[in-house]
């Protein structure tokens, strides 16, 4: 999820009338479980969700479901008018449950992950509960299964991680006298990507991107590239970012909201990392802030300052 600016029109706007949609009755539980206050909403299937909902959207794919939070995220013009066309829960469930069959039972707010997971794969991915005459039959290649994702089972989030993208120092040259850089941010299945700044190789982005956090998560891998409008983009360098530390200080302090500024944790710069220096961890008015300054790996040179905030699954 990105929070750049480019393309996202009048935020002000966008926002109001994403508010005006979720104060409506229909709207003001989830669509797929009913759990009250939902902050989530799937932009392409036009529907307010919860947060433990949003977690098995997302392991859908953005093809089948465009998850956003409606507080955290920057809208662009064409999700808002999905939402606001589609009209919100009701509208979309009268055609995504028109004929839940005897024995299937929406889940409540309670449900389990299991239950979860399979009502909304039933009702999005499968397509199980609509009328024979509209459900959408994807046209697939023999190779066309490999792309799709393999679903274990339901994923449990433990938090969100914001990743405040700061700025770029001599980036390594790609093209003929600098780079076109972006850098994308991964964590398990999960891919976030920035702004591509156009022949810069000290970019300075202050944006904003978002991860869920998944339990028994690794390092998130922060990538840099070139962007190649006629081939493929070019690696500019690489780090792993070890998040363990963070998580491991925010759950310890629970809600930050209740101390004072205070240093609570720290990520050791080694030989082993990244790290230009120690990153330090701090509740900073009321959050869970870490600063990161990396070396970039692989590459003949460039640094990447960003900074991680830890959020509540309650926020």
């Amino acid at each position: 999820m990105s929070y750049s600016a480019a393309g996202q029109g009048n935020d002000s706007s966008g926002k109001r009338r994403i508010r005006d949609l979720l104060s409506q009755p229909d709207n003001l539980v989830c669509a797929d479980c009913s759990a009250p206050d939902p902050k989530w909403a799937s932009a392409n299937i036009g529907v307010f969700i919860c947060l433990k909902c949003c977690g098995v959207h997302r392991s859908l794919g953005t093809h089948i479901s465009k998850v956003l939070s409606v507080t955290l995220d920057e809208w662009s013009d064409d999700d808002v008018d999905s939402m606001i066309e589609i009209g919100g829960n009701a509208s979309a469930n009268s055609v995504y449950e028109a004929f839940i069959p005897d024995g299937v039972s929406k889940p409540g707010p309670d449900a389990s992950p299991d239950q979860r997971m399979q009502f909304i794969r039933s009702k999005y991915e499968h397509q199980e509960f609509l009328k024979p005459s509209l459900r959408i039959t994807s046209v697939k290649g023999s190779n066309s299964s490999s792309q799709e994702p393999h679903l274990e089972g339901m994923v449990e989030f433990i938090g969100l991680l914001k990743v405040t993208l700061k700025k770029g120092t001599n980036l390594a040259v790609r093209d003929m006298r600098s780079s076109d850089s972006y850098v994308l941010l991964t964590l398990g299945q999960q891919t976030a990507k920035s702004t591509v700044m156009k022949s810069n190789l000290n970019p300075v982005w202050n944006e904003e991107l978002m991860l869920s956090v998944p339990r028994d998560c690794g390092s998130v891998k922060l990538q840099v590239f070139d962007y190649d409008a006629l081939s493929g983009d070019d690696i500019m360098g690489e780090a792993d970012i070890d998040i363990q530390p963070l998580i491991t200080s925010a759950m310890a302090f629970g809600d930050p909201g209740m101390f004072g500024d205070m240093q609570i944790g720290k990520w050791l710069k080694s030989h082993d990392n990244a790290l230009i220096e120690d990153s330090i961890i701090n509740i900073a008015d009321g959050k869970v802030i870490q600063e990161v300054h990396i070396k970039l790996q692989n590459v003949e040179s460039g640094e990447i300052e960003l900074e991680l905030e830890w959020l509540r699954l309650d926020q």
